[in-house]
């Protein structure tokens, strides 16, 4: 019986190379529930800049293995099923989506199902580098056509972009991280909504941090808590940090 090639990666490309004089990149990384993915988007609509979640493109790569019924644990197959994935991120952060072969994918990647296996993927190293390789380029297309972008996720300010212009690690209280994680997906943080939300939240905090850091911030990356912040009061914090990063002065 032969064995299985090697899954290769194809090398960076020339869009590869974010850093321009008209480009802004604005990294923000942090754990579940600390706001990240609501407040880049927001920020990123206040400034006219383009918007990546990248953590739908792992939501998307597990949806997409299993379709394919493909076992998580199996890292050679899934990451030759990455490699072949026809995704599409739209980086449109008043209507941000995601599509892969056409169809639109923008909520079943939200399911329990989605959350409770995506970390599986999203330790496969040869998944990560597949990935972080279109993130750099979707970086690098958007940000040069809208003048600057937001993308977010839990590796960006140190391994995606760790040259970028703005890098920020939002972080907050489990307390508050799983009060609206649980509001989010059932609708109240009562006692037993938190507790079913708990697993989904720590334990992928967990995994995850076992191919990325983004619970302490790296050098030159500045911290920002919005346990007690509102949604309008982080935003308003990310703006002011960007502001200052970029020596302008907010109207």
């Amino acid at each position: 019986m032969t064995s299985r090639p090697e899954p290769t990666l194809r090398p960076p490309s020339p869009q590869d190379q974010m850093n321009g004089p008209d480009l802004v990149v604005v990294a923000i990384d942090g754990p579940s529930g600390s706001g990240k993915s609501t407040v880049s988007r927001l920020a990123a609509q206040r400034l006219g800049y383009g918007y990546l979640d990248t953590g739908a493109m792992y939501r998307a790569a597990t949806w997409w293995c299993l379709r394919e019924g493909l076992p998580l644990g199996d890292q050679e197959r899934v990451a030759e099923a990455v490699l072949a994935m026809p995704l599409a991120m739209g980086t449109d952060p008043a209507s941000p989506t995601v599509e892969v072969a056409g169809e639109d994918i923008g909520i079943p990647i939200r399911a329990t199902e989605i959350s409770t296996q995506v970390s599986q993927v999203a330790t496969n190293l040869a998944v990560r580098a597949e990935l972080r390789r279109r993130q750099r380029e979707i970086i690098g297309l958007v940000g040069r056509d809208l003048g600057g972008i937001v993308a977010e996720g839990r590796d960006i300010t140190t391994v995606v972009a760790p040259d970028a212009d703005v890098r920020i690690l939002l972080v907050a209280s489990e307390e508050a991280r799983l009060r609206r994680r649980s509001t989010e997906l059932h609708g109240t943080a009562s006692a037993e909504a938190v507790a079913a939300t708990r697993d989904q939240v720590v334990r992928r905090d967990r995994d995850d941090s076992t191919v990325s850091t983004f619970l302490t911030a790296a050098p030159g990356v500045t911290t920002i808590d919005t346990s007690d912040l509102t949604l309008a009061g982080s935003v308003e914090a990310v703006l002011d940090e960007i502001a200052a990063a970029m020596g302008r002065i907010r109207d």
